[in-house]
């Protein structure tokens, strides 16, 4: 045998699978990368520099939505009428197995690039960041976002990592935007500390995932993990993998800010700009979903093949320990996040415990697909396709709550909830738009928020019916539904403010009306929010396209 030959044909089959198989189904993630490195040349050259940095990152994100939505545009199994019928997800893998192209990672990708635009656009008319700071806060958003379209793909638990410290490092110096504010740099510290501990921590997890399997490649190292299931765990490796499992979920759960790693949230989005709140709000919650979809499906449910239903079957145990760590992650995350948002005085420490509770909500509906992944591979997959639909509803939702409280804050010059008191009187319209936010958020009909929260815990219903957890699954079910009683309290506390108390006396301004730039940023930000609780068939669609990837 020659080895050079050997060494030209695996080149060539490299080179082949990069050129014509890889990086056509990359494009969004290189016109990103390639939109930072113009922010850059608009920050280095003095000409380049009399460019709007937020056109030009419109420009590129632009760019990669269109591509975003053709990919998209391209899954085999797209069904508009919402009828039901089966959606089919093609699967690739990108560049040696590191990436997974499928409908998950492009739904996923769609999510992140429509959210750019809006973000980009909400930012501009906010005001943060000025003009000296633009390309700075641009590349930082653009490059952040590139590492969670990396997560919402990784196949591979090398990317896994790197794709998590892409999205997060970036992310840290975002939270010190607010140069000279004592509150602001002490979040961008906090969030930095905390996200080294828990790269590390997730880090030696992964080790010990590959050390033990021998592997690193997701799919393959659910074939490994069935093989050790059935021999019965020899030598201690159960506990080993559970130790790993168990590191591996900390760094999950920081990026989700799920109890009990969430500690960095509320400082963080106190101190740092609304702005910055509502990129780490929707992105890295959307990214951190993702990432957590296809960690425990790719290592609890093997792919399709000859040996699928004997390694589904030694799986069972793996996906009963899978299923148990994220519920009581998720019972502990949604009732922490509701009941301390009770307290809270300030509108930006509400929204983030409002996060950590939609991040449990979100998290039932995981685990409920998890549960019923060895069961009922359908029902499975309208679990995943209701997360999925949670996310695209979570976008318009949080992004329009923290866009008012970023505009409230320019005019009112401040993010404290008494503030707010006595708006109803001179700006009714800001009064409804909040208001249409906040019960979407509690989950009311006939709001986005309500049909979310339907699906999830429908998904949990059809759990508790039809797989193994009942117990898990009833004990999610009461939980979410009590937790969403609790919100209604702490959210409605905002509209009786805004309502019903007088104006403070030392108000010297009025709020924006709706009928201006900032007022029309907000309607086109609410509008979805209604319009999704009614005609939700479209957005749904795509959502079961996406759960398609769980066949």
């Amino acid at each position: 045998m020659n080895p050079v030959f050997d060494l030209g044909t695996q080149l060539s089959g490299t080179i082949n699978d990069t050129l014509v198989v890889s990086l056509p189904h990359f494009r969004p993630e290189l016109s990103l990368a390639a939109t930072i490195v113009l922010l850059l040349l608009c920050r280095m050259l003095p000409v380049a520099r009399l460019l709007d940095s937020a056109l030009v990152a419109l420009g590129g994100v632009a760019c990669g939505l269109f591509f975003a939505w053709s990919d998209f545009r391209g899954m085999p199994g797209l069904d508009w009428s919402g009828s039901g019928a089966a959606a089919i997800s093609g699967r690739l893998e990108l560049f040696g197995g590191l990436l997974a192209f499928d409908s998950l990672t492009a739904y996923i990708r769609l999510l992140l690039m429509g959210f750019l635009v809006l973000f980009i656009l909400f930012t501009k008319v906010s005001g943060i960041p000025d003009r000296e700071d633009g390309a700075d806060f641009y590349s930082l958003v653009l490059g952040s976002t590139l590492g969670m379209c990396l997560m919402a793909s990784a196949n591979h638990i090398l990317m896994v990592f790197m794709a998590v410290e892409m999205a997060s490092v970036p992310s840290y110096a975002l939270a010190g935007l607010l140069k000279g504010r004592k509150t602001s740099s002490e979040a961008a510290l906090k969030y930095a500390v905390y996200g080294a501990g828990a790269a590390g921590i997730m880090l030696y997890g992964l080790s010990l995932l590959a050390g033990v399997l021998g592997t690193c490649h997701l799919p393959t190292m659910a074939k490994q993990l069935a093989q050790l299931a059935a021999t019965g765990m020899p030598g201690g490796t159960g506990l080993t993998l559970a130790i790993g499992g168990l590191m591996v979920t900390a760094g999950l759960a920081f990026k989700l800010s799920a109890v009990p790693f969430h500690f960095w949230c509320p400082d963080v989005f106190a101190g740092a700009a609304a702005e910055v709140g509502a990129f780490l709000s929707v992105a890295s919650k959307t990214a951190a979903v993702a990432l957590l979809l296809r960690v425990v499906y790719g290592i609890s449910v093997p792919a399709t093949g000859e040996s699928h239903g004997l390694e589904l079957a030694a799986l069972g145990e793996t996906r009963h320990f899978i299923t148990g760590v994220i519920a009581l992650m998720a019972v502990l995350t949604c009732t922490l996040g509701n009941l301390a948002a009770y307290g809270q005085t300030n509108m930006k420490r509400l929204l983030a415990y409002s996060t950590i509770a939609h991040a449990g909500y979100l998290m039932m509906g995981v685990a409920a697909a998890v549960a019923l992944a060895g069961h009922n591979p359908a029902a499975a997959r309208a679990a995943v396709s209701a997360v999925c639909f949670y996310l695209g509803t979570y976008l318009f939702m949080n992004l329009a709550a923290f866009a008012i409280v970023a505009l409230l804050r320019n005019s009112l010059r401040s993010e404290e909830i008494a503030s707010y008191a006595g708006l109803i009187r001179t700006n009714p319209g800001i009064v409804v738009a909040t208001g249409i936010v906040l019960v979407s958020l509690i989950g009311l009909p006939p709001l986005a928020g309500f049909v979310s929260k339907f699906l999830v815990f429908a998904s949990i219903m059809e759990a508790v019916t039809l797989s193994a957890e009942r117990p898990l699954m009833l004990i999610l079910l009461v939980v979410g539904g009590l937790n969403t009683v609790v919100s209604l309290f702490y959210y409605l506390r905002v509209l009786k403010v805004m309502a019903f108390d007088p104006p403070p006396a030392e108000r010297t301004a009025e709020a924006f009306p709706l009928v201006s730039i900032s007022g029309a940023l907000v309607t086109a930000l609410v509008v979805p929010v209604v319009t999704l609780g009614i005609f939700w068939s479209g957005l749904y669609a795509c959502a079961r396209l996406a759960g398609a990837f769980a066949s």
